[in-house]
């Protein structure tokens, strides 16, 4: 009875720590002006932007660098031949050099950073300042080169019609930045990359649409009171980068914050009398400069031990929906009913799209739900029922398994 006791003891201990921390967590959710890491998701990253107002464009998660994949881009489907790729955003896991030198082993044969005058006219770049913001800061570098994109003004009555009309986002077919990336862009047109950092990371706008789609849970697991932990070299540490067309100059640029500058990766015009020159090699919006994107990705990855897999790499397209809603509007015009076949087929397909939406806002919610209160409520009930010593033994021995067959295959991959 005594052995019982003290393991009830321990558990009442277990659920008034937790309680004492859920009792805590509007003080430090609140608190301080850190940056959260969010999950490279097509479904995070789409309702970060149009959080922002940005409309008609949305991400794609691209699971293979062949032709086939980046034409898919291009065409998403049938009667759309040239569809516009705004960018393509790449997370792999960061490697340091290890060697006590500045240099790390991503920027081994790399092309260098363009600085000053070097740096090409009219291309958004900013330095990254705010730890854990380079997924938002390379989805801005995107947005913020976008070669087709329109501004959203206040809306204010100047005599010349209200914000719609002066930003037409010609059905669809144009990013529209939204007033608060409109403003932030406008506000910023003229800083150096740096300051342009700074900006973003001291946007109070910017940083909660980000840490909005932080797990809840991560507010309770460090002590405010403490130093973070700093990440050692056996930490898995990922980055995001940006890859961008400039048609002033028809070269692909990677933009990557911890850079001091972009760095130019290859050109996407063909040379003048090049019997392989076409629309789709030689324009921002064709595959030709996703195909120079594609060898500077292929050079990262070639770095990497064959078996590393932690990588993730999305397209900014334009918003699936506009082409369906366009082509019920083509096909409207030319007198069909809403029972014929070609109708009902797009009817479908934008259903299809709808959904695929809802399934990310059901998924974001879940994300931002906090389970620890379930998890005490879990706790109290094992300790009710008496296993939760049994329970928490089998775990301890399942976790030491795991540990044990991680050991095996480190060493095996040594060798």
């Amino acid at each position: 009875h005594k052995q019982s006791a003290n393991k009830l003891q321990r558990v009442v201990i277990v659920i008034r720590i937790l309680r004492n921390i859920y009792s805590q967590c509007t003080i430090m959710a609140s608190s301080g002006n850190d940056w959260c890491t969010i999950e490279s998701d097509p479904g995070v990253f789409t309702s970060l932007i149009e959080s922002f107002g940005t409309r008609n464009v949305e991400f794609a998660e691209l699971w293979s660098l062949d032709d086939d994949s980046l034409m898919q881009l291009v065409r998403p489907m049938d009667g759309v031949d040239n569809a516009t790729v705004h960018g393509l955003i790449f997370l792999f896991k960061w490697q340091s050099s290890g060697g006590g030198g500045e240099e790390a082993k991503d920027d081994v044969g790399r092309g260098k950073a363009l600085v000053g005058e070097d740096c090409p006219a009219g291309l958004f770049f900013a330095r990254q300042v705010t730890h854990n913001a380079c997924a938002t800061q390379a989805i801005l570098s995107v947005l913020f080169n976008a070669p087709n994109s329109v501004a959203e003004t206040d809306g204010e009555d100047n005599g010349g019609g209200d914000a719609a009309d002066k930003n037409d986002d010609d059905k669809g077919r144009k990013l529209v930045l939204g007033k608060t990336l409109s403003n932030f862009k406008s506000f910023t047109s003229h800083f150096p990359p740096d300051l342009r950092g700074e900006a973003i990371g001291s946007s109070d706008e910017i940083r909660a649409a980000h840490n909005s789609f932080g797990r809840a849970e991560d507010a309770f697991l460090g002590d405010p009171t403490k130093p973070k932990r700093v990440a050692t070299d056996d930490d898995d540490v990922f980055h995001f980068v940006a890859y961008v067309p400039h048609e002033e100059d028809g070269c692909v640029y990677e933009l990557d914050g911890l850079q001091a500058g972009p760095i130019r990766v290859g050109s996407y015009r063909a040379e003048v009398g090049d019997e392989n020159s076409n629309e789709s090699s030689t324009s921002a919006t064709g595959t030709g400069w996703m195909r120079v994107a594609r060898d500077a990705i292929q050079d990262r990855l070639s770095n990497y031990s064959p078996t590393e897999i932690k990588f993730n790499l999305m397209a900014v397209v334009q918003d699936r929906r506009t082409y369906l809603a366009e082509r019920l509007d083509s096909l409207a015009s030319v007198g069909m009913e809403e029972s014929d076949p070609a109708v009902l087929a797009v009817r479908s397909e934008l259903h299809g799209e709808e959904e695929k939406r809802a399934g990310w806002r059901d998924e974001n919610e879940r994300r931002r739900h906090n389970y620890l209160p379930f998890c005490v409520e879990y706790l109290r009930c094992l300790a009710g029922s008496g296993r939760f010593e049994e329970l928490a033994q089998k775990a301890r021995e399942r976790a030491g398994e795991k540990r044990k067959r991680a050991e095996e295959r480190r060493k095996g991959s040594s060798k």
